[in-house]
């Protein structure tokens, strides 16, 4: 079977990893991928993944069966919509679907309708009215654009002068997605990230995780793309799961039914945990990165079985299995990010470390010239390892790290920090 990932990250690095070890994937090509799928893929280069007649073209070419589409932007501009229309098998929702998470104001006008528990919120395209809701709002307040913004485009503001100022950079073009803004209650808890595959019927829980949004330690500082994630959540009960699944999970894909759009694909819940009840912050339409990553290295059952039975809609007929053990990512990123980084700077001693089934680098913003590998973005490379807890797989990240030679990088060492200090104290 001939397949094709599309995307450049460290997640798209990850879904490359798992597919290569089916025995049925004879080619794998991803566009346009990185320095580590170029190891183990066929790397196309294209200018735009977004331009899907360029995409359609290349899939001609290479013969490709199945199409994994790994980001956001391509599924929200309706890149399966095109696909199917051609009738090329697309792992992903459709471009109505999609709008869970391209359209902020649209997730949530579907939660307000369908009593999904998330914080109040306000939706708003002009100054006046934005700042007339944030004089009355209790602080914190956290401030969202409404569409696409790569992980940035929200900020918790603890005074009502830097809510304005954010709301005002969100109107005003900020984001080129949108020029809408999102305001809503700050809720207080712990943060979860719980994953489900969907096919038109029926969904199977996907992992949990927890992901480290802030770029430094402590969780403090701005926002990003991600700083480094573990898995599985130890905030995931049983009773939890269910009150995640009958009140958030289910009544999303209930209503996308019946507005005649039924999900198909990864979908991510980023949720908010509250004295142990649920409360949807985001939603993703893919797996999320880092979290791929983690996810990627504890599952047990075949990646390609499981696209499969999405796009053929038999999930119900498979089971999910996963590795109990702990596993963690710790993400290297170019000095600056998430503001201004260079580019273009070599990495030095990668391939002096050795990789096996319990410890894996990830490429994300990476790229091969003349047998050397250099940067090329802001997050660039993913330092992945599993094993027994996760101050275990966290020490073996960090010493991975140390043997990379890099100057220009940096990267968080408390990864995991609220859970090895519950354990700690238990």
């Amino acid at each position: 079977m001939n397949l094709a990932v599309i995307g450049s990250g460290g997640r798209e690095h990850a879904l490359c990893y798992k597919l290569r070890q089916s025995k049925e994937v004879k080619k794998l090509i991803c566009i346009p991928g990185n320095a580590g799928t170029d190891k183990i893929a066929e790397n196309i280069i294209v200018e735009d993944i977004s331009n899907f007649d360029s995409i359609y073209k290349i899939i001609k070419e290479k013969k490709i069966d199945f199409v994994i589409v790994g980001p956001e932007e391509p599924l929200v501009k309706g890149i399966v919509d095109f696909l199917t229309a051609k009738n090329i098998k697309v792992f992903g929702p459709d471009k109505f679907s999609s709008q869970l998470e391209g359209s902020k104001a649209f997730m949530k006008n579907l939660c307000k309708k369908n009593n999904i528990p998330t914080a109040n919120f306000g939706i708003f395209e002009k100054q006046e009215d934005a700042f007339n809701f944030i004089k009355n709002s209790k602080l914190p307040i956290v401030v969202k654009a409404d569409g696409l913004a790569a992980g940035k485009g929200v900020s918790i503001c603890l005074s009502k002068e830097d809510a304005e100022r954010k709301t005002k950079e969100i109107i005003e073009g900020k984001f080129k997605s949108s020029k809408k803004v999102l305001l809503e209650e700050f809720i207080e808890g712990e943060e979860l990230s719980y994953f489900c595959v969907v096919d038109k019927n029926n969904f199977s829980f996907f992992g949990s995780a927890q992901d480290h949004k802030r770029v430094g330690e402590g969780d403090i500082g701005p926002n990003t793309g991600g700083m480094g994630a573990y898995s599985p959540s130890n905030l995931l009960t049983k009773e939890l799961e269910i009150k995640i699944k009958k009140r958030i999970i289910e009544p999303t894909l209930r209503a996308l039914k019946e507005m005649g759009h039924p999900y198909k694909g990864f979908l991510y819940a980023g949720l908010m945990i509250k004295k142990n009840e649920p409360y949807l912050i985001e939603y993703n339409i893919r797996m999320g990165d880092p979290e791929c990553q983690v996810l990627m290295m504890r599952l047990r059952t075949n990646l390609l079985e499981v696209i499969k039975s999405v796009v053929n809609d038999t999930l119900k007929n498979l089971t999910i299995n996963w590795d109990n053990d702990s596993c963690m990512t710790v993400v290297l990123c170019s000095k600056g990010y998430p503001d201004n980084y260079k580019k273009d700077i070599e990495i030095k001693n990668l391939e002096k470390i050795t990789m096996d089934k319990s410890i894996q680098i990830f490429h994300a913003g990476t790229y091969n010239k003349n047998k050397k590998i250099f940067s090329n973005g802001g997050r660039v490379l993913n330092i992945t390892s599993v094993g027994k807890d996760l101050e275990f797989t966290r020490d073996r990240c960090l010493n991975v790290l140390t043997k990379i030679n890099w100057s220009d990088g940096f990267f968080r060492k408390d990864i995991g920090w609220r859970s090895i200090k519950k354990n700690e104290n238990n």
